[in-house]
């Protein structure tokens, strides 16, 4: 990306052109404001880049409550921000691997996904044993997250028969899982 004067370079030094002229006077203080707000050297070279021909683009819609050369800062301050708020080695703290080691691990232990993954196969075969009209709601509230009143909508009853099928569907696997003795282990307080 060719530096901000290479830019004055390739812009003809017309007195009547005042982009060319803004160009030419402040590129190379542009590029050392972009500088010192985003610190990479290629970095700053290509906002301050972008930045002028930002404003070469929408010069024509430039009003003139200010002094040109601070809307051309305005705009490179808009793409420093945009920049700063993309850049991930701003964002986040990287640290070294080894910082890690004591670091615990937050999932649970073997033996807890063990019993998690025997808890869900039961109450997948508890659901599996209910009647259907009654899995498909239960999938809906509490799978997919529908309101009451979208999966009375959806199923053309009221809301408070999807309610009440919702109770029923409920403690059908509540009793169903007592049945198979896991009731204790699904909803027990989390580790």
């Amino acid at each position: 990306m060719p530096r901000p004067s290479a830019l004055t370079a390739a812009v003809p030094p017309s007195p009547a052109c005042p982009v060319g002229l803004l160009v030419r006077e402040e590129s190379d203080r542009l590029r050392r404001f972009v500088s010192r707000h985003v610190g990479d050297c290629s970095d700053a070279d290509e906002i301050t880049q972008q930045a002028l021909v930002e404003m070469s683009l929408s010069y024509d819609q430039f009003r003139g409550d200010s002094k040109p050369s601070t809307w051309l800062y305005g705009i490179a301050l808009n793409l420093i921000r945009n920049h700063l708020s993309r850049a991930p080695e701003r964002r986040y703290t990287f640290l070294d691997i080894d910082l890690l080691v004591d670091e615990p691990c937050s999932l649970p232990g073997p033996g807890a996904q063990a019993e998690m993954r025997e808890t869900l196969d039961l109450l997948e075969q508890s659901i599996a044993q209910i009647p259907q009209e009654l899995r498909v709601l239960l999938r809906m509230i509490c799978v997919e997250e529908v309101s009451y009143e979208d999966a009375a909508a959806r199923l053309g009853m009221p809301v408070g028969t999807v309610r009440s099928r919702l109770s029923r569907a409920r403690a059908l696997v509540r009793s169903l899982m007592h049945a198979h003795g896991a009731w204790h282990r699904a909803w027990r307080s989390p580790h």
